[in-house]
């Protein structure tokens, strides 16, 4: 039957996603039994530490399971506004810092609180999906800052500075980056932050990578332009706590005060067990740095694996030095993305991302959070389909 309502018109701006057929299909792959490797999950494959589940079964125990404050409960502000200081070199008091569910929300949040339809927001390509549809949402502009494999898509600051116009009003930084695992050295951090000071530009950083850097220095951009810089991170990715949902941002007081304004009139506080997990992970140091340690130390031979693997396969790979994707070239394979992603479905059975949502023509995004044998497979299977 056909509804008589229309759909408004910032839901249908919103732009399916290029990798539903991809997805679908390997489900149903999945369904009929057949043995599929996804590469496509962003997300660790570790568990959560014990040590933040037993805070989360004492707080769950001990009734702290009401409604918080909307910004999150003092005690976690506080550890981390100390987190930002200790491991940033940022001066972020408690008050202006938020709770948010998940990075995400912090990031929808800040462009929220911060853009103006017809502003513009300059995102480095390849990009996380999300950047450029949220940024739509708000009737702002998304304009792609490209970025080439053969620099590692480092971000050229001359280029970025090109595509400055009056109506600029955010750059967007995601550093180590989905889907590259690129890590924008602190030349280039400074570069951004200066045209960011002259110009009176935004620069909302993403870093929720930030503790999965390998052969490289992750600085965070907030030192060299603090009153310029909103500084987005969580729980999600170096404490393999993506399904308990806890994101924060760190920034000027007036921007986090509209962000804690938006999230009173959305979702709330985010949960208050998970709240009480994140707070073990950032205060008991000694656990969480032997599990951040450990998972890092397997990424990285993880990634060594896969990009060897792929470029001796004639699949051209960049070495990514966070995070924990990498961007193959299958023009090998076949010249479009989607039907590359589709012939190694279907013939070796290994689920990964086409780049077309990322700004990625000619590229597929693997994940390297699996284990170290279903990498060795995935590169046996992509070895019978090339020949």
């Amino acid at each position: 039957m056909t509804s008589p309502f229309e759909l408004s018109q910032k839901s249908r701006s919103l732009k399916p996603s290029a990798t539903v057929a991809v997805t679908s299909r390997a489900l149903e792959l999945r369904r009929q039994g057949v043995d599929v490797i996804s590469m496509s999950v962003g997300e660790p494959d570790f568990d959560t530490p014990p040590h933040i589940k037993q805070a989360a079964v004492e707080a769950i125990e001990s009734g702290k399971t009401k409604y918080t404050a909307v910004n999150g409960i003092p005690e976690l502000r506080e550890a981390i506004s100390a987190k930002f200081s200790r491991e940033n070199g940022l001066d972020y008091a408690p008050d202006a810092v938020t709770v948010t569910s998940g990075g995400k929300q912090a990031i929808f949040n800040a462009f929220f609180a911060l853009l103006n339809p017809g502003d513009e927001v300059l995102i480095p390509a390849p990009y996380w999906v999300s950047y450029p549809e949220m940024v739509g949402l708000t009737g702002a502009v998304p304009v792609e800052v490209p970025t080439t494999p053969q620099s590692g898509f480092m971000l050229d600051v001359e280029l970025l500075a090109s595509k400055i116009t009056p109506r600029t009003r955010m750059i967007v930084l995601n550093s180590p980056g989905n889907p590259t695992g690129a890590v924008f050295t602190p030349d280039i951090l400074r570069g951004v932050a200066e045209l960011a000071q002259q110009h009176g530009l935004m620069i909302v950083t993403d870093e929720i990578y930030e503790h999965l850097v390998y052969d490289a220095e992750q600085v965070s951009i907030g030192q060299f332009a603090p009153e310029h810089t909103l500084t987005i991170n969580g729980a999600s990715k170096a404490y393999a706590m993506t399904g308990w949902r806890i994101g924060y941002a760190g920034g000027p007081r007036h921007v986090i005060a509209a962000m804690n304004a938006l999230q009173s009139q959305s979702t709330s506080n985010a949960s208050s067990v998970s709240q009480y997990a994140a707070l073990a992970a950032l205060v008991q140091h000694g656990a969480t740095n032997q599990f951040v340690d450990m998972a890092r130390s397997a990424y990285r031979q993880r990634r060594d694996v896969i990009v060897r693997g792929l470029n001796d396969l004639g699949l051209p790979t960049p070495t990514p030095h966070g995070a924990f994707y990498v961007m193959a070239n299958t023009q090998r394979i076949h010249e479009n993305e989607l039907e590359a992603a589709r012939i190694i479905l279907d013939e070796a059975k290994v689920a990964v991302v086409p780049g077309t949502d990322f700004a990625a023509p000619g590229q597929v995004r693997l994940s390297y959070a699996t284990s170290m044998e279903n990498i060795q497979e995935v590169l046996r299977r992509l070895g019978r389909v090339i020949g």
